[in-house]
């Protein structure tokens, strides 16, 4: 009786085989691995709900990545990288599992995106009353024989207020009130004191900051959280008693904003909170407002690196390119 093949050969790597296409693959791995993952904090272990993508570039050579090892990778660096943090930095994690993937798979280049849910306790603007808010922390690495550059960055919520719808209000509360017999200066001052109304959006901003090796540990995620919610007409709170209610709505509808006016804000907010970052250094800012007079959301971003900013805004002249995130982590010196 004859043996069947399958039985008595060596288990081939079928990964390392020639592909019927001797092309490169730009990425291929694994996403959307969630992971609950430990973290000691203050002397306290709190447990965060991370979300993971790992992946590499594939070569022409070759025809499948392990896709089993990221998953491994992904738990062995949890276990080595976070437990072992006095205080977690998700792009830490990122890089370090970056790293492994690069080794395991034998990779030209490797990519790990970590995105961590996590509490802050703050208390209500105006009452005092404490509440929990839910932000998402963001880590990027990408790893090469060249080395390793890192982004970290936040995304936080907040209200913003129409300018536009606003000045529409305003033009015809004047007309109102000189239908009522108040003279242009009475009108002028009443619309000063008085909150006009407009339309809403709750935004979502988004704020990455990636900088080179001599100033990594500088970047706070609690000063990247406090830029993207003042680039907002308002921060916005999950507990609020009424007094608090008020001063929210108060606040928005005297600091309208438009999408673009969020993303200019995050800009400034970098510039003014991390003077020292290198001109090298990497910046991106994105707002998505959720309408509601429209069934469309809007969006603006703005990337590039610090010198293209500050070139800008020295000259006044338009930079001729804008750098974005791929083409800055691919950088490595």
């Amino acid at each position: 009786m004859t043996a069947n093949r399958f039985l008595t050969r060596p288990v081939a790597d079928v990964q390392a085989r020639q592909p019927s296409l001797q092309l490169s693959l730009s990425r291929v791995g694994v996403t959307d691995v969630e992971k609950v993952i430990r973290i000691r904090q203050d002397g306290a272990e709190q447990l965060f709900s991370a979300r993971f993508e790992c992946v590499v570039d594939l070569g022409v050579d070759q025809k499948g990545a392990h896709m089993s090892r990221f998953e491994e990778v992904v738990n062995e660096a949890i276990g080595e990288v976070v437990l072992e943090e006095t205080a977690f930095k998700v792009e830490t994690l990122a890089e370090h599992i970056a790293q492994l993937v690069r080794r395991r798979q034998g990779a030209r280049r490797a990519q790990v995106s970590v995105e961590a849910r996590f509490p802050e306790h703050k208390p209500a603007p105006v009452s005092g009353v404490e509440t929990q808010e839910l932000y998402t922390l963001h880590g990027v690495a990408v790893c090469s024989e060249l080395g390793t550059r890192r982004l970290i960055g936040v995304t936080a919520q907040g209200i913003t207020a129409c300018p536009c719808a606003q000045e529409l209000v305003a033009q015809s509360a004047a007309e109102r009130l000189v239908e009522q017999g108040f003279d242009a200066e009475e009108i002028e001052r009443i619309l000063g004191v008085v909150p006009l109304a407009t339309h809403n959006q709750r935004g979502l901003g988004t704020l990455h900051i990636g900088c080179t090796e001599q100033c990594d540990d500088e970047i706070d995620a609690t000063t990247l959280l406090e830029i993207v919610e003042a680039a907002m007409s308002s921060e916005i709170y999950e507990l609020m008693k009424r007094s608090d209610e008020g001063h929210v709505v108060e606040k928005a509808h005297r600091r309208p904003r438009f999408v673009e006016d969020c993303v200019r804000e995050m800009i400034r907010g970098v510039l003014d909170a991390f003077p020292g970052l290198d001109d090298r250094a990497f910046v991106s800012a994105r707002q998505v407002n959720l309408e509601t007079i429209h069934q469309h959301n809007v969006v603006a971003e703005r990337f590039g690196t610090l010198g293209e900013i500050r070139g800008e805004l020295r000259t006044g002249v338009a930079s001729p390119a804008h750098t974005n995130a791929r083409a800055w982590l691919d950088a490595t010196p």
